[in-house]
């Protein structure tokens, strides 16, 4: 029984509930008029989730409506309403619902009641991870993220914000306007000089030809690409924004190296872009100190880092993945996603209901940046498709090579450890990482596409059996058609066993080139004329001489190259298709018995030494009516 008033007793317990009525009381306590005063629990504070950061305005957006921009913790980027970012940027941890309704109201120029502000943390802020769930005693979240395909993964942070931004303050006035000038002339002097007077190829043969030097030059160009994130820093900090922590992550099948400049979104189109250039331009003021450093001693392998260094800005350039020309484009657009266009741009295209509803998200875009968005849609999805149907039809080229060079490299790298030679078994390990880099790319790439093709034909034949049937039918010949044209032979062959070129980084793998092939058919020992000689390829079967020039898939051409060598110059001559099918003769003969043992040839016993006149080659009356069935198109 509780006691309730100054009565003796209460007349019934009234408990903590109230009932339907309203609080029950007694009629002592309304005569009296001391009523019960009932403590509400009070009402928790929304709060922000751990380590997130509001960067303010989207500016230069290519919304019709403007965006917000928050980054959680986790390194997610959001894009938020203006009402969303203005109650995200008044929870403090400390004021309720009301006292944020009131803040909102003064700022949005609307009522706003905090019922709303309750409704918008809990169904809106909440599901992206910018709040705290209510009664959760840490500001850790769970919240989703956007699995991109083509991102990096993998973060490991090198330098640390603090790190950053002295570099970034020591690299600044490099963008200073007067300074930017000066280098991209002295770019274009040095590029006259290499290119026109020098000779750019030169230098780079003299590298091949010394494996050492390949090493000197890789280490050149880890350092350009750190320099390269240094540009990328110094730009954001020269704008006015503050660069976050530089590391490092695995791209596509590469390790790369990135840097935080979320906090550029706050700035002027113009910041933006700038800090998109900062790295190649910085890649033209590592160039330049290259060949300062060549004439200061001569060293040609200097300018060999020069020459590669055209290609990395090349490469970056490039639109197609999430490399500095897509954040460029994306700048230039107002646009921070351009891969999460493609889905609406296509379905836009569609007539029905999904169309429509495409169309109105399209629409919210202006019209400059839908033309750009939808030119890039429109341009790079045959691209992707046309690349991806290349890397499945050479899959099977690409796994036969990475297998055998990884193979040779660990029982070469197995055997210079057994021998003793612990320093060339060390340079082998990271041959062996090098090998392994894009394999383990390649399998992760497979892995997952295939998973999200599979997951996204599900999703979107849910409730049809007939479409799923359809679409299971289309896929099983598919890979029945290409299984096939695996196993028969119809795609291309492994590229050939050639010798390293660079022995320092495959220690027990042999620097002799392939021995001849034998032309004969399977089975045979040799095929020959009407007169019995042994017939021979043509000199023209020479290797590369079918080679079939293209633009791989990132994933196969990074393994094709890395099969062909370890070194990044390696990849730049190794042909998809080329086939290796060097000139072959079994020797002179005088007659239908051999007179010198050779491979394919007569016996193996001691045989008479052949006179200058029995040394020559056999005459055009001698060879086959038909060539040899495993000679290549171009021998034939």
């Amino acid at each position: 029984m509780t006691v309730l008033g100054n009565g003796p007793t209460a007349l019934y317990d009234t408990g903590p509930v109230p009932g339907p009525g309203g609080w029950p009381v007694t009629y002592e306590q309304v005569a009296t008029g001391k009523l019960p005063v009932v403590e509400q629990p009070p009402e928790p504070a929304p709060r922000l989730s751990a380590g997130l950061q509001l960067h303010g305005e989207y500016q230069g957006s290519g919304f019709t409506d403007p965006k917000y921009i928050a980054r959680r913790g986790d390194g997610q980027v959001v894009q938020l309403s203006r009402l969303l970012y203005l109650v995200a940027s008044s929870i403090d941890g400390v004021r309720d619902a009301e006292t944020i309704a009131h803040r909102v109201s003064a700022r949005f120029g609307r009522e706003v009641s905090g019922d709303n502000v309750r409704y918008l943390v809990e169904n809106k802020l909440q599901p992206l991870g910018v709040t705290v769930p209510a009664g959760q005693e840490d500001d850790e979240v769970d919240a989703p993220r956007s699995d991109l395909l083509l991102a990096l993964k993998g973060h490991r942070v090198i330098f640390n914000e603090k790190r950053t931004a002295r570099i970034a303050a020591a690299f600044a006035w490099l963008h200073r306007p007067a300074v930017v000038v000066a280098v991209l002339l002295s770019a274009v002097a040095m590029d006259v000089w290499l290119f026109g007077f020098f000779g750019a190829i030169e230098p780079v043969l003299q590298v091949l030809d010394q494996p050492v030097l390949i090493l000197l030059v890789f280490v050149l160009t880890v350092a350009s690409l750190v320099f390269h994130e240094f540009g990328h820093a110094s730009a954001c900090k020269y704008g006015g924004a503050r660069p976050g922590c530089i590391g490092c992550g695995l791209f596509l099948i590469w390790p790369s190296m990135y840097t935080d400049v979320t906090d550029v979104y706050r700035i002027g189109r113009g910041g933006r872009i700038r800090t998109d250039l900062g790295g190649v331009y910085f890649n033209v003021v590592f160039m330049l100190a290259m060949a300062a450093a060549y004439f200061a001693t001569g060293m040609q392998f200097f300018l060999a880092a020069v020459y590669l260094g055209h290609f990395e800005i090349l490469e970056q350039l490039m639109p197609a993945v999430r490399l500095d020309g897509y954040y460029i484009l994306g700048d230039l657009a107002g646009v921070p996603d351009l891969y999460g266009k493609i889905k609406p741009i296509l379905l836009s295209l569609l007539p029905g209901a999904k169309g429509k509803a495409a169309r109105e998200e399209v629409a919210g875009l202006k019209k400059s940046a839908r033309r750009i968005v939808a030119t890039w849609v429109l341009t790079m999805v045959p691209l992707i498709v046309g690349e991806l149907g290349y890397a499945l039809w050479n899959l099977p080229r690409i796994l036969a090579t990475m297998t055998r060079s990884l193979t040779e490299q660990i029982i070469g790298t197995g055997t210079a450890f057994g021998d003793g030679r612990i320093a060339e078994g060390f340079v082998g390990v990271i041959g062996c990482v090098m090998l392994l880099c894009p394999m383990a790319g390649v399998v992760y790439l497979s892995v997952k596409l295939s998973g999200r093709l599979f997951r996204a034909a599900k999703r979107s034949t849910a409730g049809r059996p007939r479409l799923r049937i359809v679409v299971c039918a289309l896929a099983l010949a598919g890979l029945t058609g290409l299984s096939y044209a695996w196993v028969s032979g119809m795609t291309p062959k492994p590229l050939p066993k050639q010798p390293p070129i660079a022995p320092i980084l495959q220690p027990g793998v042999s620097t002799e080139p392939p021995g001849p092939q034998d032309a004969s058919t399977p089975g045979e020992s040799g095929t020959r004329d009407s007169s019995g000689n042994g017939a021979s390829l043509s000199p023209s079967a020479s290797p590369g001489a079918s080679g079939l020039h293209g633009s791989p898939s990132p994933g196969a051409s990074g393994s094709a190259s890395a099969a062909a060598s370890a070194s990044p110059s390696a990849s730049k001559s190794a042909r998809p298709g080329g086939s290796s099918s060097s000139s072959r003769t079994d020797g002179p003969v005088t007659g239908p018995t051999p007179t010198s043992s050779v491979p394919g040839g007569g016996p193996s016993g001691p045989q008479p030494s052949p006179t200058p006149s029995e040394s020559v080659p056999p005459s055009p009356t001698e060879a086959p009516s038909s060539p040899p069935a495993s000679a290549s198109p171009a021998a034939t």
